[in-house]
């Protein structure tokens, strides 16, 4: 491969560390149970009834 570079090989130990946390965190972060709250239809449909008049 040639010589060892400090900085080349600092960046792909980094590398591969960033990718192992990534991985580690969407499998402990999976189906958590956070829902977001929607607003309502009702609201929905009067702004889309509304853009649509303008339109």
């Amino acid at each position: 491969m040639g010589t060892f570079d400090l900085g080349v090989g600092t960046a792909f130990w980094l590398m591969n560390a960033s990718a192992l946390l990534c991985v580690i965190y969407g499998v402990v972060n999976w189906n958590k149970d956070k829902e977001e709250k929607v607003l309502s239809t009702k609201s929905w449909d009067r702004d889309e009834a509304r853009i649509n008049k303008d339109l």
